[in-house]
């Protein structure tokens, strides 16, 4: 597949395993952090945790930023708490989930949803990243002005 994207953040993710208080299941799961850069460990590697909680590291994705969804990120990013979203995937078998993305770009984020059975969490945003994110804005974000369509009658 060929991307559009004008720049690339690799990073690696965390995810969080906790015992349920459920009869319907065993494990709740959740991603709980993500971090810049390519970790050597392989993908579902135990990184840390105690007593019913465990932390694994699922793997790594790539943030792309797109010169036109600046405006997006912007707002991300001075939203107070700025966010990255990551999407995942059961795979009804182990490891039980498959990390496909993740992404600054809340509109995205919410579209992840779409695909009902995946996992999508929204983290907090590391500095680094925000910083690479918010250089990248101030190079590329172009104010486009609002044109509203006329209806012909």
């Amino acid at each position: 597949m060929i991307s559009t994207s004008l720049a690339r953040i690799a990073v690696g993710v965390a995810i969080e395993r906790r015992k349920a208080k459920s009869a319907w299941a065993d494990f709740l799961w959740r991603p709980v952090s993500v971090f810049a850069g390519e970790p050597t460990a392989k993908p579902w590697t135990p990184i840390g945790g105690e007593g019913e909680v465990k932390l694994f590291y699922a793997g790594d994705a790539v943030i792309e930023l797109h010169r036109t969804e600046t405006t997006n990120y912007r707002e991300n990013l001075t939203s107070g708490s700025p966010t990255l979203w990551v999407n995942l995937r059961p795979t009804g078998s182990e490891p039980p989930y498959e990390l496909l993305a993740v992404t600054a770009d809340p509109a995205e984020g919410e579209a992840f949803t779409d695909a009902g059975s995946n996992l999508v969490e929204a983290v907090p945003m590391p500095p680094g990243i925000s910083e690479i994110i918010g250089r990248f804005v101030a190079e590329h974000h172009l104010e486009r002005p609002f044109v509203k369509r006329q209806r012909n009658r």
